[in-house]
C-alpha cells in the first residue's frame, strides 16, 4: 500500500514514529524532525501505534482506535480523543504496539 506524506514543521524536536495530531489530521513522523525544520509526516497507510498493555487492553482487527494525547497511546475510547484508524493486526494484552490503518 502506498503511503502519502505531507510537510510538517514542528516547534520542538520530534522523533521518528511520533504521532502528530493537527486538528482531525493524524500523521506519523517519517524520520527525526528538528525544531523549525520541515520534515515529513505519513498520513496514509498502516502505522505502528503505541497502546496500553496489561489486563483488558487487547485490540481486535477492525476496532476503531483513537489518539489519547494525555496517555500518548491509542485507545478504544472516542470521547474527546481523535480518530486514528482501524486495527489491521490484533494486539494482545501484553503488546505495547498495534498496527493501524490511518483514516483519511
Amino acid at each position: 500500500m502506498k503511503r502519502s506524506t505531507i510537510g510538517y514543521k514542528p516547534t520542538a524536536d520530534i522523533q521518528h514514529g511520533t504521532i502528530v495530531v493537527q486538528g482531525a489530521l493524524v500523521g506519523v513522523a517519517k524520520g527525526n524532525i528538528s525544531a523549525n525544520t520541515t520534515g515529513q509526516l505519513v498520513v496514509t497507510g498502516v502505522i505502528r501505534a503505541p497502546k496500553a498493555n496489561g489486563a483488558s487492553t487487547a485490540l481486535s482487527v477492525g476496532n476503531l482506535v483513537y489518539w489519547d494525547g494525555v496517555a500518548g497511546e491509542v485507545t478504544l475510547t472516542a470521547g474527546t480523543n481523535i480518530l486514528v484508524g482501524k486495527v489491521v493486526h490484533a494486539a494482545g494484552d501484553n503488546d505495547h504496539f498495534v498496527r493501524v490503518l490511518l483514516t483519511p
